[in-house]
């Protein structure tokens, strides 16, 4: 009985022991199984350019995401990464699978290609912003990284075009292979022609969200960009196919989406179990609103854009993941040019959490 009673005592203890670790690691921003990814991007801004459909991106539309400017007046360097992307050209053809009923050929690669170099727009827009606000608040103490969706080489498309005189087959990975190789080094061809003054070309973004169509594909491409010294990136949406495999098929990081924002009846609890997700699987974390999240719109989402700060804090993702943030097509501007009060009190609110990791990141 006596021996008895030791061991009861001493797994009571053991007991304790281990609950004290766990609770431990979740109130540094870990998990028993593991933690979030980091990466030299702490805040990757998604910017949907390319298609008709979309916005220009001059410089006055990019203020914004570049800095922020608070209710007091006072400003500062809001997102450091940029990620440009879209999944079609607006005409009716697709750069990623499901998106349109006819693929994107070579044509719409070039096209998208000379909107992103557009003078005065996109990358140049982005630049010359940048440039811009350094003269009134100095030096940001980094510089802003950019990351450039790649249009997906869509398996069986037998009327993409011809390289050096030789139509490709889609339905042939080496051919799949040669186009998307050809159009990163398209981009990085363009990138140094450019000779953007405060901008760098870190690496690429898969646009495909599974591996349902492409599986195969992403690590020929990956080693391809890892030889140029680049990096390629990755938003699966939530329980996406191959979404825990990201490492083997090539990413250097992925992002977890939440995908809490767009529908009323998901409850906030996805948000923890998306942390949960991220931590154990170690990706980072996409942060999602979209227009809806203006505090006047019918039916508004503002809460639920609050509770991605809420939850983020709670599962100290701001202080210890890379975060991607999907804001839809142009929320942020739209909170800019808002006259509610309350946008531009979840803005700031949104800017200090960016801000204090930019501090962190400096020290």
């Amino acid at each position: 009985m006596k021996y008895g009673l030791q061991v009861k005592q001493l797994l009571r203890k053991a007991f304790k022991a281990v609950a004290l670790f766990i609770m431990l690691l979740l109130c540094s921003g870990q998990s028993v199984f593991g933690q979030y990814k980091t990466d030299n991007i702490s805040d990757l801004a998604l910017i949907y350019q390319g298609g008709v459909n979309r916005l220009d991106w001059t410089r006055e539309q990019f203020v914004p995401y570049v800095l922020h400017q608070f209710a007091d007046g006072h400003k500062d360097w809001l997102f450091d990464g940029f990620l440009f992307l879209d999944f079609s050209n607006g005409k009716g053809k697709g750069y990623a699978y499901g998106y349109n009923k006819e693929n994107a050929g070579k044509e719409e690669w070039l096209w998208l290609l000379s909107r992103l170099f557009e003078k005065d727009k996109a990358l140049s827009a982005l630049d010359q912003c940048i440039q811009q606000e350094k003269k009134e608040i100095g030096n940001p103490g980094f510089k802003h990284q950019v990351v450039i969706g790649l249009p997906m080489a869509l398996p069986n498309q037998k009327d993409w075009g011809a390289l050096n005189g030789v139509s490709l087959d889609f339905s042939k990975q080496p051919d799949q292979i040669k186009a998307m190789v050809w159009y990163v080094r398209e981009l990085i061809k363009h990138f140094k022609a450019a000779k953007y003054k405060n901008l760098n070309l870190a690496g690429f973004y898969w646009l495909d969200e599974d591996v349902a169509t492409c599986k195969r594909l992403s690590k020929p491409i990956s080693d391809y960009i890892h030889a140029q010294n680049k990096y390629l990136c990755w938003i699966p949406y939530w329980k996406a196919k191959g979404f825990e495999q990201w490492k083997e098929l090539g990413f250097d990081i992925a992002y977890q989406q939440p995908n809490h924002f767009f529908e009323a009846n998901i409850p906030d609890s996805r948000l923890d179990d998306a942390c949960q997700s991220a931590m154990l699987h170690h990706m980072g974390m996409e942060f999602e609103f979209d227009e809806r999240a203006l505090f006047d719109c019918k039916d508004s989402f503002y809460n639920r854009m609050k509770a991605y700060m809420d939850y983020f804090e709670k599962n100290n993702v701001f202080k210890n993941s890379a975060i991607a943030y999907y804001s839809g097509g142009d929320a942020i501007l739209k909170m800019y040019q808002s006259h509610n009060p309350k946008d531009h009190e979840i803005m700031d609110r949104l800017a200090n959490l960016l801000i204090q990791r930019h501090h962190r990141k400096l020290k």
